[in-house]
């Protein structure tokens, strides 16, 4: 995009990311689970293992890591991970000496792949180790979402550096992803409240259970909590109703850590919580900077369930350890959430799209309950009438929150504009760009999904913007933007 200056305000680089159909996952494999409604087949499945004799057990087992070991990380402590589960899921209690369990661990493990559809809209943020960067660089880090066997999307990471002429450098992709350790927790008891009420479940049963629990517990508390409850008393509809609410949402607040000898980008969020069952979609990654100076990476993404979506929200201080969670409230609904970078007269900030089709900035005491937003005021172009929405956190300059946009026009065509909002007060636009500053090519606007171009955050680094983008959903290129010539164009058309 040129103006009449003849200044071009973006420009598209070289760089282009791929998907590469060799990065695979080891996830569990429960047959019969796979299919809705159907019954596990594992008992039976480990009957048949452990009636091979010594010979025949040992030859498939050394077939079986001659042609795995080297494509993953530690896959024998996998297969001893998901031998335990399969036993545990079957009620079986198999005498399996280690090499049998292994064994029955490798029939119920399976490789994912985790980008052979697409891998598309990232996200860059400040790498937080900046030690290895040589002079002039900056270390980064991008999240991307992979789509895979399924369709099941999940958020990847690579990393890399901005060199001194301001050009992005990845480092080579990992060779052995991995889905990290789960655990349950930490919780909160207002998040339980609110989403018991909104799932209905906001009755007697869960005001008990939610007045023997503190601010904050974790799993061990919360089976207190409903031993402590349901003791004595005789089960009703209600009380399991109430039951199951409360799992689900247990299931849904986990934390995730990865190995610290394994590398970013072998690092994969992989769907865990029944609210994302089918996927971790779009991750705004943001460096966020509290009022006491704390830095935390926080994104939103959206969590989808085959049925519904979700604004959900990750946090991190390292991309080693990370915490997943719900968001509740009305403006955390639908999709396209994503956090200023801090706080904005003491309370967190985010945009929403709560309506489906436009902007709004909403406002939370605590960063997970989203119950005040207001709709942004701004001229909807022809380029954007279906519908718009951002791409990525905003951006803090002089000026304004600079935020990058996206569009929706005739022939369901994406585009990416700009607008900037006022510092103070940033449910108030003052500025709009009227052209897009960036639409796919003609090379670029077949693929997934075609005539789609989108980001989910850029990065400045001096007085050049960083932007990421994907395109027609399957691809990643990389265009640098003349930051000062877009605050230029965005102040003149101050509103």
């Amino acid at each position: 995009m040129s103006g009449s200056s003849g200044r071009r305000v973006l420009t598209q680089t070289p760089l282009r990311l791929v998907p590469n159909i060799r990065r695979v996952i080891a996830m569990p494999f429960i047959p019969g689970e796979e299919m809705p409604g159907s019954v596990s087949r594992a008992s039976s499945i480990i009957d048949r293992i452990m009636a091979m004799d010594d010979a025949e057990a040992s030859s498939v087992l050394a077939h079986t890591r001659q042609r795995f070991a080297h494509r993953h990380r530690n896959l024998e402590a996998t297969w001893s991970a998901h031998y335990r589960m399969a036993a545990a899921s079957a009620g079986h209690n198999a005498d399996a000496d280690v090499d049998r369990a292994l064994l029955i661990g490798a029939y119920f493990t399976r490789e994912c792949a985790l980008e052979t559809a697409a891998l598309f809209n990232p996200s860059i943020v400040v790498h937080p180790d900046q030690r290895t960067a040589g002079d002039g660089q900056l270390r980064v880090v991008l999240s991307l979402r992979a789509v895979g066997e399924g369709h099941i999307s999940a958020i990847e990471f690579r990393t890399g550096v901005v060199d001194g002429a301001g050009a992005l450098l990845l480092d080579a992709p990992g060779t052995s992803p991995t889905a990290g350790i789960h655990s349950p927790g930490p919780f909160r008891r207002s998040l339980f409240r609110a989403k018991l009420a909104e799932r209905g479940c906001d009755g007697e049963d869960a005001s008990l259970f939610l007045d023997h629990l503190a601010p904050r517990f974790n799993q061990g508390e919360l089976e207190s909590a409903l031993v402590a409850v349901h003791r004595g008393r005789q089960p009703t509809p209600s009380t399991m109703h109430s039951v199951e609410c409360i799992r689900w949402i247990a299931d849904n607040n986990y934390t995730v850590a990865f190995s610290a000898d394994t590398n970013i980008a072998d690092r994969v969020l992989w769907p865990s919580g029944p609210a994302e069952s089918h996927g971790m979609e779009d991750a705004r990654f943001v460096r966020f900077v509290d009022d006491d100076g704390a830095v935390a990476y926080l994104a939103t993404y959206t969590g989808f369930d085959r049925h519904h979506i979700a604004s959900r929200r990750v946090s991190t201080t390292d991309f080693q350890t990370f915490v997943v969670s719900q968001l509740s409230g009305p403006y955390a609904e639908n999709k396209g959430m994503a956090l200023f970078p801090r706080k904005v007269s003491g309370r967190f900030v985010a945009l929403s799209r709560w309506d489906r089709e436009r902007s709004a900035v909403a406002v939370s005491d605590d960063g997970i309950e989203w119950a005040e937003a207001t709709t942004l005021d701004s001229q909807l172009r022809p380029w954007q009438l279906v519908q718009v929405g951002n791409c990525g956190s905003p951006i803090e300059t002089g000026d304004g929150w600079l935020v990058l946009t996206h569009g929706v026009g005739p022939m369901r065509e994406y585009a990416m504009g700009a607008m900037l909002l006022d510092l103070d007060h940033p449910s108030r636009v003052i500025g709009t760009l009227s052209e897009p500053l960036l639409r796919a090519t003609d090379d670029q606007r077949d693929g997934y999904v075609p005539n789609v171009v989108y980001s989910c955050g850029a990065l400045v680094t001096g007085e050049t913007l960083m932007l990421p983008y994907s395109y027609a959903d399957s691809a990643v290129g990389v265009a640098v933007i003349d930051l000062p010539e877009l605050l230029r164009r965005l102040t003149r058309s101050r509103l």
